[in-house]
């Protein structure tokens, strides 16, 4: 289904608007510009915790709610709390434990708080580089349990983050949400929050009719929000299933694939 009018663009973060690098291009910044002029809203939404998205929100000049933690906290762009969606306890619990076991490294979020077991695991120094901030380093989690939003899995083995992806999607069933968000991590979140769910709130708060929203990302994660929009676009970097879930495919994040989908896809469903 492709809607012939577009009134609202969300789109992933990481491989998707940013580059690389983690850079936001001044194409990127023009095309998002072009947006606004087209009448046409645009909101980001990120596995990202609030702190992580910061950096990014005043020059992209957002203005609509933000879905940090892939839709487990919302909000405002001056960063204050719209809702918080907080895994269960025993659910957080079982989710750490059985990533643990399928021998993958853990980090959990709370609120503003990064939580890990080692600093100098692997991937925690470009995290903290990409977020730009650091994490608290503790022996185990048990203290936060009772506030956790998401919990990532994180190994080099894209196999076993594959393969824990699908074990922690058995074991949790529907009381959390489990995918992965790069190849070498799998994000586990409150059954409400992940993409889909993310498009569907924005829907209600943003009064725009779901066959009027377009979706761009790169991750088996933004298939989520692919099926419930009208226009979905899939990065030239993203995998094969996720290229096959999405109504177009521009080209990488290194190659200005945001600008190029919005120019081809969205701006010419302009208005209406």
């Amino acid at each position: 289904m492709t809607s012939r009018t577009i009134k609202l663009l969300l789109a992933d973060v990481d491989g998707t608007l940013v580059t690389p690098e983690k850079a936001l291009t001044q194409r990127t910044l023009e095309a998002v510009a072009t947006l606004d002029a087209a009448g046409i809203a645009f909101a980001i939404t990120s596995g990202r915790p609030p702190r992580g998205i910061e950096s990014i929100v005043a020059p992209l000049r957002i203005t609509t709610p933000i879905a940090a933690f892939n839709g487990g906290l919302f909000m405002r762009p001056d960063l204050s709390v719209l809702s918080e969606s907080l895994l269960p306890t025993d659910v957080a619990r079982v989710a750490i434990d059985t990533l643990a076991d399928d021998g993958l490294d853990v980090w959990v979020y709370c609120g503003t708080e990064w939580y890990v077991r080692d600093k100098h695991a692997a991937h925690v120094e470009h995290e903290s580089q990409t977020v730009r901030f650091e994490p608290v380093e503790v022996t185990n989690f048990d203290d936060v349990l009772d506030r956790v939003v998401k919990i990532v899995g994180i190994s080099d083995d894209f196999d076993a983050v594959a393969k824990a992806e699908r074990h922690a999607q058995e074991v949790c069933g529907k009381s959390a949400s489990a995918a992965r968000s790069q190849p070498y991590y799998v994000d586990i979140t409150h059954p409400d929050a992940n993409k889909g769910a993310v498009v569907l709130r924005l829907r209600d708060m943003l009064g725009v009719a779901v066959a009027q929203i377009a979706t761009i990302g790169d991750m088996p994660n933004d298939v989520l929000m692919f099926r419930e929009s009208g226009l979905s676009i899939a990065m030239g970097n993203a995998g094969d299933d996720v290229k096959a879930a999405a109504t177009e495919v521009t080209s990488s994040n290194s190659e200005e694939g945001f600008a190029l989908a919005v120019e081809r896809f969205v701006l010419p469903r302009a208005g209406g």
